[in-house]
């Protein structure tokens, strides 16, 4: 099954593929420079077409049983299934991720949000219908709230689209996505792949453009209901401030800066395992990836040791080589970025290891022309620092120490983020304080990344507000109604007389 067809153009409005009417945009492949595919971005125009698409499809989508949703949310599960290959090999082309990660996590984890959502789509519950008042019946619905504009981010183009579209099209929504341009190929599959499992037209649409002009438009557009967006910070400030001049329902998944806690009782070689791990998954470009390590005194050294050691033996190369464990960043404006957060600590830190673009990869392949950066390991760096408090989306990890178990906690909590944290410990009361006192969404104990579909996905503080994956994550696309029945047939009710009348 061919989901690539890219030829046909970057939009995709009322189920057929279309060509932009914007700039020219070129996908670039990060660990070679080579273009992977070429393209016109969307104008503002097509999103209008994209959103009455969308609003067209509403009430025959929203009017369809939950078992009607959910057969087709389990067909559109087995085609993703079918073409996880193609998948898995054009999001590592787009991306830069190791072929490894595209295929163990990207894709099938994209195939079993599907089918969570699928069996989700049966389960749109309301309080139990009753007599609260004693004259009435009442009973609550839950509701599609309508068009949904999504923005999805260019770290997990392929999951990320899924989260966005899966829960809002199980709860009776219709979708206009906007991925990120640099990466839209696999968004632009995944669509593909919902109207061939039988998906109405116009029920999951793409628009493939720039976030000031298209993703502006989308967000502030009428006729759209309700904004997910997933990204930066400062860039979903705007999406709120564009989003509230027309009273739109916003859910933002936000930047991150993870704490790693490790206390003394910690099983050491466990966690530097699990910080190598946690820190340097996609590259380090993760929202929920382990990025302040902060490590018990009596911890600390050998901590540092084992990460740096660590570090220095992992396989920079070929992401499409099964071997490579690290793959390139998206791009070389974003690597520069991150190399002048590293170049800026070494005025104020150590950097321990990495802390330059590697020339050759594990098998002497040329890196050169990729957007390659080593895996670095800062120490020494004051809580108030750059590399301590802001998002540096890289395989960078700072480790700071830390004496008594208040200060560890403390420090953890010191920054504006609360998007995802670790506990690392042996002692069932530290971790049970622990994971009540780190104010993130998500808090693990001895491990540090995993997420399932059944359980929510959602930050804190400024990480954002709103749930992905899970049950909880319909509440968010779903408007609750209270509907009361009388159940007297009394014409004249007691409560009348506080308006006319007497008793």
């Amino acid at each position: 099954m061919d989901l690539t067809d890219f030829g046909a153009g970057a939009q995709y409005i009322a189920g057929r593929r279309s060509r932009g009417s914007g700039a020219p945009f070129q996908v670039v492949n990060p660990a070679d420079g080579s273009v992977v595919e070429e393209f016109s971005l969307a104008s503002t125009e097509q999103v209008d077409e994209a959103v009455a698409a969308g609003r067209a499809a509403l009430p025959e989508w929203s009017g369809a049983t939950p078992g009607a949703r959910s057969e087709a949310l389990t067909r559109l599960a087995a085609v993703l299934t079918d073409a996880a290959a193609d998948l898995a090999r054009v999001e590592t082309a787009q991306t830069g991720k190791p072929i490894k990660l595209s295929t163990e996590f990207d894709v099938p984890g994209t195939v079993d949000n599907t089918a969570f959502f699928a069996g989700a789509a049966r389960n749109l519950e309301g309080r139990a219908a009753g007599e609260y008042s004693g004259d009435h019946t009442s009973y609550v619905r839950r509701e599609a709230i309508g068009v949904v504009g999504s923005i999805s981010p260019w770290n997990y183009p392929l999951q990320m689209a899924a989260w966005k579209v899966l829960p809002a099209i199980a709860a009776g929504n219709t979708v206009v996505l906007k991925p990120a341009e640099l990466t839209p190929l696999t968004s632009l599959m995944f669509a593909r792949a919902c109207t061939l499992a039988g998906i109405p037209d116009g029920v999951v649409n793409v628009v493939t453009g720039a976030g000031r002009d298209a993703g502006e438009h989308l967000v502030a557009h009428p006729d759209v209901a309700m904004v997910s967006f997933t990204g930066s910070t400062p860039v979903g400030r705007r999406v709120a401030e564009l989003a509230t001049a027309t009273v739109k329902r916003t859910h933002l998944e936000l930047g991150g800066k993870a704490p790693f806690v490790v206390f003394d009782d910690a099983d050491l070689d466990a966690a530097v395992h699990g910080a190598v791990a946690a820190s340097l998954i996609n590259s380090g470009q993760d929202c929920t990836a382990a990025t302040r390590a902060y490590v018990q005194r009596p911890l600390y050294d050998a901590f540092v040791a084992g990460v740096a050691e660590l570090y220095a033996a992992i396989r920079l190369g070929d992401p499409l080589d099964p071997r490579t464990d690290l793959g390139p960043l998206v791009s070389f404006t974003h690597r520069d970025r991150v190399a002048g957060f590293v170049e800026r600590a070494r005025g104020y830190a150590t950097v321990v290891t990495g802390g330059a673009a590697p020339a050759k990869g594990h098998d002497g392949t040329d890196l050169t022309r990729g957007a390659y950066y080593r895996p670095t390991l800062i120490t020494g760096a004051a809580q108030d620092s750059e590399v301590v408090q802001g998002e540096i989306f890289g395989p960078i990890l700072v480790v700071l120490p830390f004496d008594g178990d208040d200060e560890g906690l403390r420090l953890a909590n010191d920054t504006p983020y609360g998007l995802a944290a670790s506990a690392w410990t042996g002692n069932v009361h530290r971790s049970l304080r622990a994971t009540r006192e780190l104010a993130a969404g998500c808090v693990w104990v001895n491990d540090h990344i995993p997420i399932i579909s059944e359980m929510p996905h959602g930050g804190y503080k400024s990480s954002g507000y709103g749930k992905d994956m899970s049950q909880y994550s319909l509440d968010e696309y779903t408007q609750v109604k209270h509907v009361m029945f009388d159940t007297t047939a009394v014409a004249r009710k007691d409560w009348h007389r506080t308006v006319f009348g007497d008793r």
